[in-house]
């Protein structure tokens, strides 16, 4: 009497072994993008709140304030980011946390805005994938949002 075997062989177990290798060399890149682009939230989300307050702060006393400090706005937790608020005549950096006087990541000063209280730029900077290149945004009192340079895409 014969007996059959049942079970794989080498071929058929290196065959499925090489498929889960090249879905996961195309699904693991796609999801480090997309975790990526979800910590561009924190900016976006906290780049809206400074303006939101700026523009509080402009409804109340009829100008922009100077600083984080009187606008009243802090980041809070542990940020990704690093935030500056300027009106052209000077800018407040916020580097984890606490109020500095330089940029983070790199951070160049903004291009200032007219150095007036009428208008006021904010932005924020930050390395979101652990690389050199610095995730750049920009705010300003026309409720613009600009990414200029985007660490997520390069």
């Amino acid at each position: 009497m014969l007996k059959t075997q049942k079970g794989f062989t080498l071929i058929e177990l290196m065959i499925v072994v090489a498929i889960i290798g090249i879905l996961a060399a195309i699904a693991i890149p796609n999801f480090m993008r997309f975790q990526a682009k979800s910590k561009q939230s924190e900016a976006k989300m906290s780049l809206g709140a400074i303006g939101t307050t700026a523009e509080a702060y402009r409804a109340e006393k009829d100008t922009y304030d100077t600083s984080f400090i009187g606008l009243g706005w802090a980041p809070q937790g542990n940020t990704r980011y690093s935030y500056y608020y300027s009106l052209g005549v000077g800018t407040d950096y916020i580097i984890a946390n606490s109020v500095t006087t330089s940029g983070g990541c790199g951070m160049a000063k903004p291009t200032p805005v007219a150095a007036s209280a009428n208008s006021f730029t904010a932005g924020a900077c930050g390395d979101i994938d652990k690389d050199a290149i610095c995730d750049q945004w920009i705010y300003d009192n026309t409720r613009t949002l600009t990414n200029n340079t985007n660490d997520v895409s390069l």
